[in-house]
């Protein structure tokens, strides 16, 4: 094997574990978001964590977040929940960092 053959798939092998790493964060966060929103949607701990999951599955519905956003919405809407999109977001944010924080950690 040549030297840019070895690089190459050391590139490769780099790219799929930043890929991976970036997928467990963003799961992560999801999670963590989820968790937040049942608890000010006052849900019991086992409906907590099925929403949380819900959540999950649906950040992977599009790239970026909007998709987590507008659930959220819909659901704090639906319970009289008066949060802006702009709390929403900053609490998504400050999650990525508790998320990114816990998988590098683990």
């Amino acid at each position: 094997m040549s030297t840019f053959e070895d690089r190459q798939k050391a590139f490769e092998k780099k790219f799929e574990h930043d890929q991976d790493l970036l997928f467990r964060i963003l799961s992560r966060r999801a999670k963590l978001t989820g968790l937040w929103a049942a608890e000010l949607l006052e849900l019991s701990d086992s409906d907590a964590e099925a929403y949380a999951a819900e959540l999950v599955q649906v950040d992977l519905e599009e790239p970026g977040h909007q998709d987590m956003v507008r659930r959220l919405r819909r659901d704090f809407d639906e319970k009289g929940i008066d949060l802006s999109n702009h709390r929403i977001e900053k609490e998504i944010e400050r999650l990525l960092d508790v998320a990114t924080a816990q998988v590098k950690n683990a």
